[in-house]
């Protein structure tokens, strides 16, 4: 019979339906049963896309005799983390501080109480590589919780007293941003910088687009060129490499090398968003016509295979087709000469496509030959052998619809339609506007997820602030007033429902949900941009448009609690970096009262979509459409004018 998940609104939960394991979902249920047996949670926390949760699953949750052991000793409780980022932040700081690392799937053993006291992350069905089999640590926790209840509770506490102090210690009175602080940063980032393989750091090794676009921005404002070459040489050899999909387009979510040619597979809504925004801003920079094929291949990707109807995005592609990683993106080289035909042996050469193959025994496609890649034939041969992929079994796709990070692909889709004047992006933006405020707004706060009109209850500060960001992106490539107009709104709900005035912090949380043993309120990024730095940006944007004090405020406050995190990790406070530089350096504005379809209006947006400024705010339009807005005070508006 199926268990609990079978009726969850998340697919990946949906997943574990049929397990042996009585799974609940996190809930009240499932609490009350671990507190009524007075019987450890076992917290299982993992997401769709993710390799090594599946492979658990496969190895333990299907398996009778571990799920009995679990059943028999525990209250099993399982989470989509992409659902409930507040679950897997407060558990994962436990399991880093316990363990020294953290990742996916996370396994967490909780006191009845929600309260930590032994985690890890993967466990093996038989001991290896130094990890116990999942059986032994079943059965060491059970018997711990029966004869060593003591030991366990004093561990609780000790992670209790962890948590009680990282509150304590928000609002710990923190420096404004200020340049030097900026200048810094980016030397730290640069100290990182792999000279070999370009990029950030060394394997595994992700794409850091926030940390990058931080390194763009240190360029265009201080004439470092060192910035701008380590952005773009970081994108190229990316977009060279297995991580990107030479055939269909997008990046694949890390590289498992230095070299960004194996990667892990998934395919992620939010890196692609990122990256297409880092992308668009890099061709303004360089005008590299291979950049700009990237992004727009990248976009055409988020189009063909990961809108839903409605215009919004689905979450992920898994790493897994067929029960194997990568099988759906890999080639022999008789498999790319039977579809290219005389073109094959440009592609083998632009590919790297070998006998012996670069990936257990197959080729992943890279560019090894640039001039080769970029021959006609190339071309030619990636629109058939992308026909001839799509009748392979494709990898799992996730379609549930994630607020931020639909937010973050609104973002790159609308500001890449506006640089590059391309109406398909435009439009795409304004369809997926529409439906995430008729769906996922309410009450101007955005809700969690979607999915098949399922809307979840909650929803997070990273949800609101980038779906605001977002219809920012959309008023700047449209200038219909509504967007802005619905920006502010969200903006002011970041403050109202997320914003602590007592510690000047942004909490993940809003002030009416559930208590938790905590209420987080992460200042760095992780894969996604930081809930506090987006409100940030949001509230910054806003002022500017409209003067609005208390934002501005809030903004400056919120920035100067994070800022004595940056000397300790500069790469993952990226984004923050970003929105410090334009709090401290002043963002530009190019204010033009007029129709936006005039000839003249048109020609002013022409010459500044192709340049890089970093944080510029365009402000157009007449009438109604620019009442209250502070941008065009004191501004002629009988003949176009642009006020930069």
């Amino acid at each position: 019979m199926p268990n609990r998940l079978a009726s969850s609104s998340s697919p990946y939960l949906r997943q574990h339906a049929e397990n042996p394991v009585a799974w609940y979902p996190w809930g009240e249920e499932a609490l009350a049963e671990a507190r009524r047996a007075n019987r450890p949670i076992l917290l299982s926390i993992g997401y769709a896309a993710c390799h090594w949760c599946h492979v658990m699953a496969h190895e333990s949750f299907e398996d009778a005799n571990t799920a009995a052991l679990m059943n028999a000793h525990f209250v099993n409780v399982k989470v989509d983390r992409e659902e409930r980022p507040d679950l897997d932040a407060i558990y994962m700081d436990a399991v880093q501080a316990m363990t020294g690392q953290g990742g996916w799937p996370m396994t967490v053993f909780l006191t009845p109480d929600g309260v930590p006291f032994f985690g890890g992350t993967y466990f093996p069905p038989t001991d290896r590589h130094g990890l116990p089999s999942f059986r032994r640590v079943l059965a060491s926790i059970a018997g711990a919780w029966e004869s060593r209840r003591d030991e366990v509770l004093a561990t609780a506490d000790s992670v209790r007293n962890m948590y009680a102090a990282a509150q304590e210690s928000l609002g710990a009175p923190g420096a404004a941003p200020a340049d030097a602080m900026l200048r810094e940063a980016f030397a730290a980032i640069a100290r990182l910088r792999d000279p070999r393989h370009e990029g950030i750091g060394q394997a595994p090794k992700f794409p850091q687009a926030m940390a990058l676009d931080f390194c763009l921005r240190h360029w265009a404002r201080t004439g470092d060129a060192s910035g701008l070459a380590m952005a773009h040489s970081a994108f190229v050899a990316m977009a060279r490499g297995g991580i990107y999909d030479q055939v269909g387009g997008g990046f694949a979510r890390y590289s498992t090398d230095a070299r960004w040619l194996v990667p892990h597979f998934e395919k992620m809504l939010y890196d692609n968003a990122l990256l297409a925004h880092l992308g668009a801003h890099l061709w303004q920079a360089t005008g590299d016509a291979d950049v700009r094929r990237v992004v727009e291949e990248t976009l055409t990707w988020a189009a063909r295979e990961m809108t839903a109807p409605g215009g919004a995005w689905y979450a992920s592609l898994d790493a897994d087709s067929e029960g194997d990683e990568g099988r759906f993106y890999v080639w022999t080289p008789d498999e790319i000469r039977s579809v290219t035909g005389a073109d094959a042996d440009a592609c083998l050469t632009a590919w790297g496509v070998t006998a012996t193959g670069n990936f257990e025994g197959h080729n992943i496609l890279f560019v090894a030959d640039a001039e080769a890649a970029g021959s006609p034939a190339v071309a030619r041969a990636r629109d058939a052998l992308y026909t001839v992929r799509s009748r392979r079994v494709w990898p799992g796709r996730d379609e549930k619809l994630v607020a931020s990070w639909n937010g973050l692909m609104l973002r790159a889709m609308a500001e890449a339609g506006r640089i590059f004047a391309d109406r398909r992006w435009i439009d795409a933006a304004c369809a997926a506007a529409e439906f995430l405020d008729r769906e996922l707004v309410r009450d101007d706060r955005a809700r969690r997820t979607w999915t098949a009109g399922d809307l979840a209850s909650v929803g997070f500060l990273e949800d609101t602030a980038a779906i605001g960001v977002g219809f920012l992106a959309v008023y700047q490539a449209t200038f219909d007033r509504r967007w802005l107009d619905r920006a502010r709104a969200l903006a002011a709900s970041c403050v109202t429902w997320f914003w602590d005035d007592a510690t000047s912090t942004f909490h993940d949380t809003p002030r009416d949900h559930e208590a938790l043993i905590t209420r987080p309120a992460d200042p760095a990024d992780n894969a996604t941009p930081a809930g506090g730095s987006l409100a940030a940006e949001l509230l910054l944007v806003v002022d500017a448009y409209v003067g609005d004090a208390r934002m501005r405020e809030v903004a400056d406050r919120s920035l100067a609690t994070r800022t004595a995190l940056v000397p300790r990790m500069p790469v993952m406070m990226g984004h923050l970096l970003g929105v410090a530089d334009s709090a401290v350096r002043g963002v530009t504005t190019l204010v033009v009262p007029g129709d936006p379809a005039d000839p003249v209006v048109r020609a002013f947006l022409d010459a500044a979509r192709t340049r890089y400024v970093p944080g510029l705010l365009l402000a157009v339009g007449r009438g109604a459409a620019v009442e209250g807005l502070s941008l065009f005070e004191g501004r002629a508006t009988d003949a176009p004018t642009a006020y930069l």
